[in-house]
């Protein structure tokens, strides 16, 4: 089997979990809904010169509370895995995740910074701009204390993000003792959360992110050869820094995104790139498409838990509650080797 036919195999497979997981989201809540008029009330509402009929309350209820929130989840997981594939594959490392190099730590300050501090903001930026912004800047940051020379040293890279991520923590922390009556929605925001979902956060996050994604389908062949070392890349042939460059711009925009409309989400990034690694290899070509599609449908599902108790929580500590023990696991009975 080819890898085109690999890629397209599993893609096509994972497609259609998507689309499965979604429905079936789409499905629960307080008021249950068969997947059967979850699928009537979405073509109905896509077609409406077929003239499928729906209650009135169950159409409202799926096209414009549940499907905005879901379509977001699935957006934010396809980048966060997306991202995460990127940045372990680029640090050679399985440990790595969308977060290492300040990104995250960046759009948490300027979020925060927007709800405690308004006057921070003085171009009337709004919470997800900030975050945006200040997450593109901190990538910035730690790719120019990283660079000397022209050259880029990934371990340079690495530890500029970690000091980068410490020192913007403490910032966080600053502003959180400062923030009064908005210390709540400000530790909500940072747990991590879909609720209070729009069409119009959806449709920036799927105007935003194809382009960003294509561009990372392009490179896959160069990430494939960097597994080898930056000195064997260069033999063969591969513009390193340029395409360390392009790679880190790119992966970083696309973190930045996801991050700025769902507040921190840990681990979404870290685990769903590592297990399907194991289950479909290190080949970026069938890695990159693979993981994005099963990092969608996680944290669709993952949200579906959040929100389907007897009191909402925020995703981020599913993720994490139900991310940590399954890594654990995969350490324990996998044996991890760097990449």
């Amino acid at each position: 089997m080819t890898v085109r036919t690999r890629a397209l195999a599993w893609s096509g497979g994972l497609s259609i979990l998507l689309v499965a997981v979604i429905l079936g989201s789409a499905g629960v809540g307080p008021v249950s809904i068969p997947p059967m008029t979850v699928t009537s009330a979405v073509v109905g509402d896509l077609f409406p010169s077929l003239g499928i009929s729906v209650p009135r309350t169950q159409r409202v209820i799926v096209v414009n509370v549940r499907l905005p929130r879901i379509l977001l989840a699935a957006l934010v997981g396809f980048a966060l895995s997306t991202a995460g594939v990127v940045m372990q594959g680029f640090f050679r490392n399985p440990m790595a995740d969308p977060s290492i190099i300040g990104v995250s730590s960046g759009a948490a300050v300027g979020a925060v910074a927007t709800i405690v501090l308004p006057f921070a903001f003085p171009l009337g930026l709004e919470l997800q701009s900030a975050a945006f912004v200040s997450a593109l800047i901190t990538a910035f940051t730690v790719y120019l204390l990283a660079t000397r020379g022209g050259h880029t040293p990934t371990a340079t890279l690495l530890l500029a993000g970690v000091a980068v991520q410490t020192f913007l923590g403490s910032v966080i922390s600053f502003m959180l003792l400062h923030s009064g009556q908005s210390l709540r929605r400000v530790v909500y925001w940072l747990m991590g959360h879909l609720s209070g979902a729009t069409w119009h956060e959806v449709a920036i996050v799927a105007v935003s992110l194809p382009p960003l994604f294509v561009v990372l389908l392009v490179y896959t062949n160069d990430m494939n050869v960097l597994l080898l070392g930056e000195s064997d890349a260069h033999s063969l042939g591969i513009e390193v820094e340029r395409t360390k460059r392009i790679l880190l711009a790119v992966s970083s925009a696309v973190t930045a995104v996801a991050v700025a409309v769902s507040g921190v989400i840990g681990f979404v990034g870290l685990i769903v790139p590592h297990a399907m690694r194991l289950v479909v290899g290190p080949d970026h070509r069938v890695l990159l498409p693979a993981s994005a599609l099963a990092g969608a449908s996680f944290l669709v599902a993952t949200d579906t838990l959040a929100r389907s108790g007897a009191a909402e929580v925020p995703v981020g500590i599913v993720t994490a509650a139900l991310g940590a023990p399954f890594f654990l696991y995969l350490l324990r009975t996998r044996e991890v080797h760097r990449l």
